[in-house]
């Protein structure tokens, strides 16, 4: 289970070793996105609060990223925080994503990206519920929710 100490160590001094790494020209992401999706993943967009496809979606699955399917969320941890994005407790691997510091703004904040492809996903802060304490504030433009298979 990652803690926010954890956050702070990877964005810090060094992330997770990805599985795979995907890599794409622009080009190539222009043609697989939607122009939304492009403008989050690959221009680090934010897309309007509470209205997105899955700021009020709790159905069983899980959430992979747009870009390269990778997942990166369950559903058993994503909960309503009223923030106007999809919310997680914590990421499906310690390995699923990458953390930088994102001073944007006049903000400080730690920027959560996809560890396989580098798509921009959104932020995560220290204010979720326990036992992790982490809120994972997520763009619905950066997933795709999948059917979880028969039988799991």
């Amino acid at each position: 289970m990652l803690r926010w100490i954890d956050v702070l160590k990877y964005a810090k001094y060094s992330n997770p070793e990805p599985p795979q790494r995907v890599e794409k020209t622009e080009e190539e992401w222009r043609q697989q996105l939607t122009p939304a999706q492009f403008r989050v993943l690959r221009e680090q967009a934010t897309e309007p609060p509470y209205r997105n496809a899955y700021c009020r979606t709790y159905a069983p699955g899980v959430y992979a990223c747009a870009g390269c399917h990778s997942i990166l969320f369950n559903s058993t941890d994503k909960y309503h925080a009223i923030s106007g994005w999809p919310s997680f407790k914590q990421p499906v691997s310690k390995s699923a994503l990458r953390y930088l510091f994102d001073d944007s703004y006049n903000m400080h904040r730690i920027e959560v990206r996809c560890n396989v492809c580098g798509g921009h996903l959104g932020h995560v802060f220290p204010d979720g519920p326990e036992p992790t304490g982490l809120r994972y504030c997520i763009n619905s433009e950066s997933l795709i929710r999948q059917e979880l298979p028969a039988g799991l």
